[in-house]
């Protein structure tokens, strides 16, 4: 099997790093003074009270995942905003592109050494997340269903910082501009059913007798809804409380929302949810394989 030249010199790069070890060893040394303090004090409450609190324990597995998403969600696009913007600074995308290389093997070997990167620093902390598992409350499928909701958090904001790394020649700027989507679609998709909320209560309010069969009670976002789809953090918190909290989808979106009907949507949310990230990182990756190609270029010049 022929290796990536972008990936292997990349993560070639990477690995001879002071800078990569002294990251490991910062991230996991603070994740694992927080578990060992957590365990301190299920003990120190264990003498006082003869009573062992085991939800303090699921309490390890949470802040782990919690700590895990958010580094995800918030260097991803960092590593990747100065991918093919920096090789474009450095007037070196040229010679890649006069290379044998295809432009998505560029994308490509970029995002998975950026991506592999993140990885190995996730997976370095899964011993801490076992820690739970000696007490139970937690199962390998939750372990399993945390990592493809990673996975899909990863992909999404790599993407789309690759994606305007390519577009953009300026690496600041493709990094603000990241962010800034990232933003858009975690806080954006979350004011929207917000406001959507708030003027089907107000409606409510307004409609005859309303108070009397309490409408406003009833009123919800509507389709708004299922634009939270596109939202890691929505997904994340559906995951996380059906995992330690009551299971109950319907319940978790509906305390922010108001009440929605059940559907297939909501029995699957989560699975659906990864799917669309998904979809929606192949269409930034799509565009970023587009936005450096020369062949559209070549054309205008041969006509």
């Amino acid at each position: 099997m022929k290796l990536n030249p972008v990936y292997k010199r990349e993560i070639t790069v990477s690995a001879r790093s002071f800078r990569l070890a002294l990251i490991l060893v910062l991230f996991n040394s603070i994740l694992a003074l927080v578990v060992l303090l957590n365990m301190y004090s299920v003990v120190e409450q264990v003498k006082l009270t003869a009573e062992i609190q085991y939800s303090s324990f699921t309490g390890i597995y949470v802040f782990v995942a919690v700590v895990e998403f958010v580094m995800l969600m918030f260097i991803m696009p960092a590593l990747t905003a100065a991918s093919v913007s920096g090789e474009r600074e450095r007037q070196t995308l040229d010679i890649l592109l006069t290379t044998t290389l295809k432009p998505w093997e560029i994308i490509w070997g970029k995002l998975i050494a950026s991506f592999g990167t993140m990885f190995l620093m996730v997976m370095s902390s899964f011993p801490l997340l076992f820690v739970s598992f000696v007490y139970g409350g937690v199962t390998a499928y939750d372990v399993m269903i945390l990592l493809l909701c990673y996975l899909a958090v990863a992909l999404l904001c790599g993407s789309m910082g690759i994606c305007f790394s390519s577009i953009f020649k300026r690496s600041t700027i493709a990094t603000v501009v990241s962010y800034g989507v990232l933003v858009l679609i975690a806080a954006g998709t979350y004011a929207v059913n917000v406001f959507a909320l708030s003027i089907a209560r107000m409606n409510a309010n307004n409609t005859y007798a309303s108070s009397l069969i309490g409408m406003a009670d009833q009123a919800n976002s509507g389709p708004f809804l299922y634009l939270l789809l596109l939202n890691p953090v929505a997904t994340f918190y559906v995951m996380i409380n059906s995992q330690t909290g009551d299971n109950q989808v319907i319940k978790s979106l509906n305390q922010w929302f108001g009440p929605h009907p059940e559907s297939a949507i909501m029995d699957n949310w989560v699975v659906l949810s990864i799917l669309i990230q998904l979809l929606l990182a192949a269409i930034f990756l799509y565009t970023a394989v587009k936005a450096i190609s020369p062949v559209k270029g070549r054309r205008k010049k041969n006509k």
